[in-house]
């Protein structure tokens, strides 16, 4: 079974969170949702969510892809976990999918896995992009190998459209 994890905190943005919660079910994906602790979160607009995997507990082996949404407060408390960066390392050491939306390029720049690459983000993190050594993109969706970026939730369709595609290439 395909296996595919969403890390938030509290404060996501609700629509990158639901459209690809339940775009990956529609792929066959068992979506897992993951924080630092265990409990209900609330999206920005007061989406519940229940928090299913504790941080501690990720493990590269489990997942095939991972998700990470925007919504700037979600990303910026994320970004401060260990256990999540640790395990966004180990995805991307085995070039497992990594897609982020808005500010969750924040996650990737805080693993320390975005030197070199080609990315996007909301306007707002564009300066933290180009900072650690991304090649920053004005582009509704950009892909650089495992890692796929977008900047703002009214690109949904296409960001998710295009992780699809990208988890299918990579795993034929």
């Amino acid at each position: 079974m395909k296996q595919a994890v969403i890390i938030v905190s509290q404060g996501f943005e609700d629509s990158e969170f639901i459209y690809p919660y339940y775009r990956l079910q529609e792929e066959g994906f068992k979506v897992d949702i993951s924080s630092k602790n265990k409990g209900e979160l609330l999206g920005k607009n007061g989406f519940p969510i229940k928090v299913e995997i504790e941080a501690k507990d990720l493990n590269e082996k489990n997942y095939d892809l991972v998700v990470i949404p925007g919504g700037y407060e979600s990303p910026d408390r994320v970004r401060q976990i260990e256990e999540v960066l640790r395990f966004i390392r180990e995805m991307n050491d085995k070039g497992k999918i990594i897609s982020s939306v808005c500010h969750g390029p924040w996650v990737l720049i805080s693993a320390g896995i975005m030197k070199g690459k080609k990315a996007t983000c909301y306007k707002g993190c564009k300066d933290d992009l180009i900072n650690c050594g991304a090649n920053y993109l004005d582009e509704d969706v950009v892909v650089d190998g495992n890692i796929i970026t977008s900047p703002h939730f009214r690109n949904l369709a296409e960001w998710m459209k295009e992780t699809i595609t990208q988890y299918n290439n990579y795993n034929k």
